[in-house]
Parts: C-alpha cells; sequence; structure tokens
C-alpha cells in the first residue's frame, strides 16, 4: 500500500483539510476523493476552520447539491462540527498544533480524536495523526494491534 504524504501542517486549514480527507475517505474509494478533491477544496473554502464553522443552512444545502464533491450529508456536517471542534480546542489551547501534542500518547491521541471528532474513527484518527507528522506507529503494527490484516496495494 502507498503510504500517504506527511505534511508540515502551516496553519489551521491545513489540519482541517487532513481531517476531512480522512472523514470523507472512510468507506469509500480513495482514488474517488482524489481526484474530486480540487473540488472539495473550493467548496470547503480551502478548509479555513474559521469560515468552515460558520456555515449556515444556505451553504449546506449548496454543498448537498455540488457535484465537485461527495454528497453525503453526515460528512459535510461533520466537516462543519468537525471545524467548530476545532476553533473550541485552539480557544482552549492556543493552538491546535498544542492541543495535539499535549495529547500523552498516541492512543491516547487516537481517542481522544474519536471522541471529539465526528466520522473519525480507528483507520481516520491513524491517518490524520500520520499526514500531519504526529508520533504514530508503522501502518504495519498498527494494523498488528488492532488484529487485522494490513491493505496491500
Amino acid at each position: 500500500m502507498t503510504e500517504p504524504e506527511k505534511i508540515i501542517p502551516k496553519n489551521d486549514a491545513d489540519y482541517l483539510r487532513v481531517m476531512t480527507r480522512a472523514v470523507f475517505q472512510a468507506g469509500f474509494n480513495w482514488k474517488v476523493i482524489e481526484n474530486k478533491w480540487p473540488g472539495f477544496e473550493a467548496a470547503f473554502d480551502n478548509f479555513d476552520p474559521y469560515i468552515v464553522a460558520t456555515y449556515d443552512d444556505a451553504k449546506i444545502s449548496d454543498l448537498h447539491q455540488d457535484q465537485r464533491i461527495v454528497r453525503n450529508g453526515s460528512k459535510i456536517n461533520a466537516t462543519i462540527h468537525n471545524a467548530q471542534q476545532m476553533l473550541a480546542k485552539i480557544d482552549q489551547y492556543g493552538s491546535f498544533k498544542k492541543y495535539i501534542t499535549s495529547l500523552e500518547s498516541f492512543e491516547d491521541a487516537v481517542t481522544e480524536l474519536r471522541k471529539t471528532f465526528k466520522w473519525l474513527g480507528d483507520l481516520g484518527a491513524y491517518y490524520f495523526l500520520w499526514v500531519v507528522n504526529e508520533p504514530t506507529p508503522t501502518y504495519e503494527d498498527w494494523c498488528k494491534s488492532r488484529g487485522i490484516k494490513p491493505v496491500t496495494d
């Protein structure tokens, strides 16, 4: 399996971008999400959490009709919720990076992310932490710890 590219987040939008990708990839063909990703960037205002968190019913309705993205209502709503939760963590910790690094271990981070953010399961939390360059076990070790067989290309 090809590893996703790691990034060094430069701003809060980078964190919401990666988290949203994890949300929309869940249970979906990753290639479809990759091909539609430019549309996601445009539809979700480049994932600026300060904008996404304020989406109103009209904007949400527009997103439900936007053919540039996967029009899954619960995942659209989760993205808005996640932006709101992200802003709450920024208010509490001073930055999203400080929030993430306050979590004591990988397992603590996964538990906290799953509890706080919608549509972020075990694999989504692992993907998120991996891509934003936080400490994670190898994919094979993570699979072993979950009792699942690694997916290979």
